[in-house]
């Protein structure tokens, strides 16, 4: 690879991607300050929605490369979500001090492991809004954007015992780099592994916890057929990694074909949801919406994202049960 290419590639790296940044805040959403121990040296920010349900649920969300933390809940859709269904949000943002691109690290394992760097600041952001605010412990959920998506499945893997689920949108499965280089091929070209492979990186992280989590976190992915940033492989991946931790076979799930998507979801013996994929016909690197008044629509169309007629935030929260 040449030297400019080498160059072209960090850049966009970096985390897992670059994104354009947008420099609105939205209004409501605040910054606290001090929240105890910041390993990662990351800033947090929360929104509260003026109607909250009690015991509330918690949605952590994680921006991309480049973004803020309230310009991606926004323009997602996550704060009109919150507003909807009464719930809280967390909003850890990275700095340009850890990462050029303000990505989060998700490939450093200083910045990975449980309690350490990134994922313990994140952790003890939780914990700072749980003293603050009466959550439902039984309802803390993540999601993010590429790199933001990425370390949402480093969350999941570190705490299934903290979160109910996640969604992962653009993002690369747990344990496929350890580093910026793996990280670049991770990104660009996936990685194929066995679906047990995949599991065993989740279960070596979650080794040391005790006890045992008795059922591992509701999974929603999703991803763009037409990903020029993050190759579409890693979606399959992330599928493999998180069924064969439920016990799924990856080649079974029921399948929907839908307008510009095809959606397949993975129940229990019981028939409840435990983990699904969209793929999106024709998208590219980014966060579906579908802008619009209606209630199961959402967001304001911006750098990676991309209105294309579906409303991801409004489909994960449904998968999750925190709409009906």
């Amino acid at each position: 690879m040449s030297n400019k290419l080498w160059a072209w590639a960090g850049a966009l790296l970096a985390g897992v991607l670059s994104l354009s940044f947008v420099s609105a805040y939205a209004d409501t959403v605040s910054e606290v300050s001090k929240f105890g121990a910041n390993p990662g040296h990351l800033r947090m920010f929360r929104y509260r929605p003026d109607a909250l349900s009690v015991p509330a649920p918690l949605v952590v969300v994680l921006h991309g490369c480049q973004q803020s933390a309230a310009d991606y809940a926004r323009q997602a859709g996550w704060v009109q979500q919150a507003d909807r269904w009464g719930f809280l949000l967390l909003l850890p943002e990275q700095q340009k001090a850890n990462n050029g691109q303000r990505c989060f690290n998700w490939f450093r394992p200083e910045s990975t492991g449980r309690d350490q760097g990134e994922a313990g600041s994140i952790r003890r952001m939780i914990a700072q809004m749980q003293a603050d605010n009466p959550i439902d412990p039984r309802r803390i959920f993540v999601a993010g954007l590429s790199a933001g998506g990425a370390m949402t499945a480093v969350l999941l893997a570190d705490y299934p015992d903290l979160f109910a689920g996640g969604a992962i949108v653009a993002g690369v499965p747990y344990g496929c780099a350890s580093g910026l280089t793996s990280a670049l091929r991770c990104q660009l070209w996936g990685r194929d592994l066995e679906p047990s492979e995949w599991g065993d990186f989740v279960r070596q992280a979650t080794a040391e916890i005790e006890p045992k989590p008795k059922t591992w976190p509701l999974v929603s992915i999703w991803q763009g057929d037409s990903d020029w940033v993050v190759d579409p492989a890693n979606a399959r991946e992330l599928l493999e990694q998180w069924t064969t931790l439920h016990g799924f076979d990856p080649s079974a799930g029921v399948e929907e074909v839908g307008k510009g998507y095809s959606h397949r979801i993975y129940r229990d013996t019981a028939g409840r949801p435990a983990v699904e994929i969209y793929r999106i016909s024709g998208m590219g690197h980014g966060q579906p919406i579908d802008p619009g008044p209606g209630e199961t629509q959402c967001g304001i169309p911006a750098d990676y994202i991309l209105p294309v007629g579906i409303c991801a935030s409004d489909r994960i929260v449904r998968f999750w049960g925190l709409a009906p």
